[in-house]
Order: C-alpha cells, then structure tokens, then sequence
C-alpha cells in the first residue's frame, strides 16, 4: 500500500488533504480487493481447462466437449421417444467433424 507523505505542519488546510490521499488510497485497495474476489472464479475455469487438456492428454479437449454436448442434446432432447431416423442422420453429420479431427489425429502419431 503506498501511503502518501502526511504533513510535518499543523496546518488544518495540509491535514485535510492528507487525510483525503488516504481515504482514495483505501478506495483504491479495497477495489483492488474486490476485484480480484470476483475474478477468481475466472482464474480457477482457466486453470481448469487447461490442466484437464494436459493431465488427460487429450488434443482437441473443448471439441470433444462440445461433441459430447451435442450427442446429449439429441439423445435426451425433446421427442426423444420417438426414435426416429433423421435424429440419428443429425447427430452423425453433427459428429463427422469430431470424428474426422480423431482419425487425423490417430493418422499423425
């Protein structure tokens, strides 16, 4: 915390300007405080994120999430008894590109 010089003067004047740096310097901090309170959470996705693609080892980690999101909706979506054939049409033609980035990838290593 950078504390601003006080006065070595007995002057009301000097005292009052003072005593007004140091109140906008606690301003100043809390804000600071309460700033990263609330961006926290946001630091801890990130970090989530980025150590599920690197701990599991898996490339392309956010496709295959929305894949499996994708496959989720349709599976368990509205009319799900019906069962019919277009639904399962969309849903493969929704995964082609997954599966597609997967067999690359199967190819390169």
């Amino acid at each position: 915390m950078n504390l601003p010089e006080l006065p070595t003067s007995r002057n009301p004047k000097e005292l009052r300007k003072a005593l007004l740096r140091l109140r906008m310097e606690m301003n100043r901090q809390e804000i600071r405080h309460e700033t990263g309170q609330l961006l926290e959470p946001v630091r801890r996705m990130r970090g989530m994120g980025g150590s599920l693609q690197a701990g599991l080892g898996i490339k392309h980690a956010p496709l295959w999430g929305i894949g499996a999101v994708v496959a989720l909706g349709f599976l368990t979506g509205k009319g799900v008894r019906s069962g019919s054939l277009p639904r399962l049409v969309r849903l493969g033609t929704s995964l082609l590109p997954l599966v597609r980035l997967y067999l690359q990838g199967n190819r390169r290593a």
